[in-house]
């Protein structure tokens, strides 16, 4: 008998108060939005033990098509606790991080919608540039820019 039922990661989830001013801010990463749409109904209930259930999801997808993100906008019930603004040691949810290509480019254009940088781009070990901004709704996202592309 096998020990590794795990196949792969699907999606990761976060919560979020608009999904409006959410998904702009993920295809300006390079995110597509695969769909949207509303999850609700007694069998959602039952998976997430919240009872009746109204959440608008839209899930985005990375352009290689392997992973996924979804963003997940609460109707009913009302949110009840937010984690947004804990420091980066909180236990639980930390960030997602995206690798992605000229870091210094992208960063000032998700400033321009209003992500801020959380301390600064370092240089680990001539491998990585990484950096974490705090982005649209303080949302903690890291980025990573492969320096050598034939690693």
């Amino acid at each position: 008998m096998s020990k590794n039922n795990l196949v792969c990661m699907h999606n990761m989830g976060i919560v979020v108060e608009s999904l409006d001013n959410v998904i702009p801010f993920f295809e300006e990463i390079g995110l597509s939005l695969e769909g949207r749409g509303m999850v609700e109904g007694e069998w959602a209930g039952r998976v997430t033990s919240l009872g009746s259930q109204r959440v608008e999801i839209a899930m985005m997808v990375t352009p290689d098509g392997h992973s996924r993100l979804e963003l997940a906008q609460f109707v009913s019930p009302a949110v009840v606790s937010d984690h947004r603004n804990a420091p980066v040691n909180s236990l639980g949810y930390l960030r997602v991080l995206f690798t992605v290509k000229e870091i210094d480019e992208l960063v000032e254009r998700l400033k321009k919608l209003g992500a801020e940088l959380v301390g600064e781009i370092v240089n680990y070990e001539n491998v990585y540039r990484l950096c974490y901004i705090r982005g649209v709704e303080g949302l903690l996202i890291g980025l990573a820019e492969k320096l050598d592309e034939s690693n």
